[in-house]
């Protein structure tokens, strides 16, 4: 028996998942209806013009129109605020996209968030100006914001949504986005969407 600090394992076993019970099942098939605090929201999956905007009517969005290229999600961190338009494509192809305030979360909050996401598959995490909660994880038409980077909702709402093939359209569309700019993806625009916005129905 290996005991560090306050927590416990057994030598060369890992410790079980205490989000493990949120995988969805048959039975179970959107295990997010028992986390608290999710809000969901029936969502159209059609694309806009390249370089149109869309008036979301929730900030960030979990669905609705976007544009036809999808930010690359596998395991993407990036450290820049992104087009918003791209990042809801990702969240039709089974992503989770972790959005943080920047003026709100930093430090080792900022690097457990990195954690989750880093390397991951069907995981995206970014900073997003303006957001009225310090983080807000979105998966296709489901959303949780919540305080602080150690809430055991995070965990529990990835493990049930991630890649979910009951939650979201294009099962099996990949995350690798060649026509997408990693390292210098198009950037936030922080203004109103003007009158020539689309809806996101």
């Amino acid at each position: 028996m290996l005991v560090t600090g306050c927590s416990t394992a057994i030598a060369g076993k890992a410790l079980p998942d205490p989000a493990a019970d949120f995988a969805p099942s048959a039975a179970d098939r959107d295990p997010s209806k028992r986390i608290p605090g999710v809000v969901t929201e029936k969502a159209e999956g059609l694309h806009i013009l390249p370089g149109q905007r869309v008036a979301y009517d929730h900030l960030p969005p979990f669905g609705g129109k976007h544009d036809p290229v999808w930010a690359a999600c596998n395991g993407a961190v990036y450290t820049k605020a992104v087009r918003t338009e791209h990042m809801v494509h990702s969240l039709e192809h089974g992503a989770v996209w972790i959005a943080y305030n920047p003026d709100q979360v930093s430090g080792d909050a900022l690097e457990a968030l990195k954690a989750r996401v880093d390397g991951k598959p069907y995981m995206l995490l970014s900073p997003y100006p303006g957001l009225d909660k310090p983080i807000s994880l979105q998966s296709w038409e489901h959303q949780l914001k919540v305080d602080t980077a150690d809430d055991p909702r995070i965990g529990q709402f990835i493990v049930a949504l991630r890649t979910n093939p009951n939650t979201y359209f294009e099962v099996g569309a990949p995350c690798d986005s060649p026509q997408f700019d990693v390292d210098n993806p198009p950037p936030f625009d922080p203004s109103p969407p003007g009158a020539d916005a689309v809806p996101p129905k």
